[in-house]
Order: structure tokens, then sequence, then C-alpha cells
């Protein structure tokens, strides 16, 4: 007998693998243990997400706003990365088994559902920090770059997911 729940969360990359976030950034040690814990008792699969910001500039990135992501060539680069887990997602809902959520990262310029970092100041970065007050981005109440493009190839795929933002500052996921 088998004993597939059939059951699927789709995680943002950081969820599960905090070191590929900007140097500074990481509020965990390693896993978010409040998002993955639950979803491991209840049974239910995960799908890590790519992380696309590790994949287009490495880790040694500075810390970018979504107006810096936001251009033609950073979006073909999500299309490209989320084949493989589109491909995967419609396999295991053609074998019936639900695509429950997809879990994001609120605030950030990426992986933010319904909040994402935005405000870029412009200019060289020796000149913005050598003026004494680092630019502050601010959160903007829309989705991020690369959850924008996950989902516009969800709906393509004929996949209905509701998506979900994790503030990282709440541990209640």
């Amino acid at each position: 007998m088998s004993q597939r729940s059939r059951r699927v969360a789709v995680l943002a990359h950081c969820h599960l693998n905090v070191n590929t976030k900007v140097l500074g950034l990481a509020e965990y040690a390693g896993v978010r243990r409040e998002v993955v814990l639950p979803l491991l008792e209840a049974g239910v699969g995960i799908v890590q997400l790519p992380c696309p910001e590790a994949t287009y500039l490495g880790m040694r990135r500075w810390g970018m706003t979504r107006e810096q992501y936001d251009v033609s060539a950073y979006r073909r680069h999500c299309e490209r990365i989320l084949e493989p887990t589109i491909d995967t997602l419609v396999a295991l809902a053609d074998d019936t088994c639900v695509i429950e959520v997809v879990l994001g990262v609120d605030g950030s310029p990426n992986c933010g559902v319904t909040r994402t970092c935005f405000g870029y100041a412009g200019g060289e970065i020796e000149a913005l920090f050598a003026a004494g007050d680092s630019p502050r981005a601010t959160d903007a109440p829309t989705a991020g770059v690369f959850m924008e493009v996950l989902r516009t190839l969800l709906a393509d795929a004929g996949l209905d997911v509701v998506f979900r933002g994790v503030d990282e500052g709440v541990a209640d996921a």
C-alpha cells in the first residue's frame, strides 16, 4: 500500500538553505524550521525552488531591490531556471498530487509574495556609503520578480496554486 500523501508544498530556496542569502541577511542557521517542520510533520512533500539571485549573480552579490532585478534578461533567467520545476509540478499534478502552496519570503525583491524590497537610489556604492547614510529600501505591496514569473508559468501550465509570503520576523508561517 502506498504511503504517499499526494500533497506538495513549493518553497523558496532559502527556507531550506539560508546560505544562499546575501551576506548579513540570514536570520536562522540553515533551515527555516518554523516553515519546514510543520510540513514534514503533516506528511507534505517539498519542492525547493532554485535561488534566482544566487544562480544569476553568485554568492558575493550586493543586496538589491526589485526594480534592479526587473529587467528582461533577468526575467528570462528566471524562466529558464524554473523550467525543470514547472515540469516536475505538472508531472506531480498529472499524477493526482495536490500542489497546496508556494511559500515565498515577504520583503525579498524576488521571492516576496505580498511585499517586496523597493527603492533603488542609484549611484556608485562608495558615494552612497561615504555620505554617512546608507540608502534604505522600503517595502512595496507587490510580489517580487521571481514570484511573478513563477505565478505566470504555473498559470500557463494550468496549475492554480495558492501563494503565501512568509514574514521572516514572524515565527508562525
